[in-house]
């Protein structure tokens, strides 16, 4: 499963608690752009409505080759696909407090192109600043070690 992007900035802001796999409704242009990485999840979130979740703000380039795309809106809402029973557990976890969906990543599998959906929340100023020292902290360990052998 080649990973086509990651949110970045939803695993640096969030703690994700529970992960899910969700596929999502794209024209054939949509996907072969998607393919060639021509996708941004940075700002993007999972919503509810009509009963069913959909993925706002993600940025998908129009594909260059395509020339049926004339008045294409990238970033337009789009609808995922999720098993009948996880959608009414994924809405509940979007009207409780402190907690939020969002997308971490898209990658194939096979020929469909599936994103990756967590469920997350904030973190706190002080729990980044501990990570950041703590990965520091193992990279300067793995500095010394490589050069003590």
């Amino acid at each position: 499963m080649p990973t086509l992007t990651t949110n970045k900035k939803a695993l640096h802001n969030y703690q994700v608690l529970e992960k899910h796999e969700a596929g999502i409704i794209l024209t054939g242009a949509e996907v072969k752009s998607v393919k060639n990485g021509q996708i941004n999840l940075a700002g993007s979130y999972i919503t509810a409505r009509d009963n069913a979740l959909w993925l706002v703000n993600c940025h998908i380039s129009p594909y260059k080759m395509a020339s049926t795309q004339q008045g294409y809106n990238p970033t337009h809402d789009r609808k995922l696909l999720l098993k009948r029973k996880e959608i009414p557990s994924l809405i509940g976890t979007l009207t409780a407090k402190g907690l939020t969906v969002l997308p971490i990543s898209v990658y194939t599998k096979g020929s469909f192109v599936k994103l990756e959906i967590g469920v997350c929340r904030g973190k706190k100023q002080h729990d980044k600043r501990e990570i950041i020292k703590k990965r520091d902290v193992d990279r300067s360990i793995q500095r010394l070690m490589r050069n003590k052998g």
